[in-house]
């Protein structure tokens, strides 16, 4: 199944979702995270349990490469709790390539002793649970997550999230004026985390360590919801 929720002719809410998934879960990690189920769509943001979320991968393909580390901060709009964030390096079930290493500074030593994902996986989804999930690029987390789990546990571990990638784009490359830009020869502005922060006057942070991505990503949503959107702004018009 790719990383969207299944779709029938009409496609479950998240909350149905979760609720299927909480009876219909064997695994027990997996049942007790679609348990801790997620806020009504109509929830104010505000009011939201955030989990900053990043991964550094092996590549880019869910189904060929693999999680070596994840970086989880919590937050709401008021504040960033980076001391009670976690963070894991991981082994993969392939060596890494040079490339990779260049990519994200993960080493081959660093990986030799690591835990393999399976033996850290229950505790990533009992501090996941609970919390809706915040990332910046959402082709990563929610479907390399979901394809591990499935490697591991033989079942599927979907759930919504904000991307803070489209928000911005939704503002730096979507509205009538930027459309026009475009269409004229304008280089797009860019969307990447670091190019994001810098428009919001937030500091810059050395990037690919994946605790470091997840508060970066923290400090950019709440300056998006400040600058562009209401405390009481449903959760559904911002989760995907």
């Amino acid at each position: 199944m790719s990383e969207e929720r299944p779709r029938h002719t009409d496609p479950p809410s998240w909350q149905e979702y979760y609720s299927r998934q909480a009876e219909t879960c064997r695994d027990p990690a997996l049942k007790r995270f679609f348990q801790a189920g997620l806020p009504a769509e109509d929830t104010p943001i505000s009011n939201v349990r955030l989990m900053a979320l990043d991964f550094e991968t092996t590549g880019m393909d869910a189904g060929k490469h693999a999680i070596i580390s994840i970086g989880m901060v919590p937050f709401d709009l008021r504040r960033i709790q980076p001391a009670l964030g976690h963070y894991w390096v991981v082994k993969p079930p392939l060596p890494l390539t040079e490339e990779s290493i260049a990519f994200h500074r993960i080493t081959h030593s660093e990986v030799e002793h690591a835990p393999a994902l399976d033996t850290v996986l229950d505790d990533i989804l009992g501090k996941l649970a609970g919390h809706l999930a915040v990332v910046h690029y959402r082709n990563i987390e929610r479907p390399f997550l979901d394809a591990a789990v499935m490697t591991l546990r033989g079942e599927h571990c979907l759930f919504p999230l904000i991307d803070t990638m489209t928000l911005e784009a939704r503002r730096e490359r979507h509205g009538g004026l930027q459309r026009a830009k475009i269409f004229l020869g304008f280089k797009p502005p860019s969307i990447r985390l670091a190019d994001s922060h810098a428009r919001y006057g937030l500091p810059a942070y050395s990037s690919h360590h994946a605790k470091v991505d997840a508060m970066a990503t923290a400090e950019l949503l709440q300056a998006q919801l400040a600058r562009h959107y209401s405390p009481d702004t449903p959760v559904s018009e911002l989760w995907v």
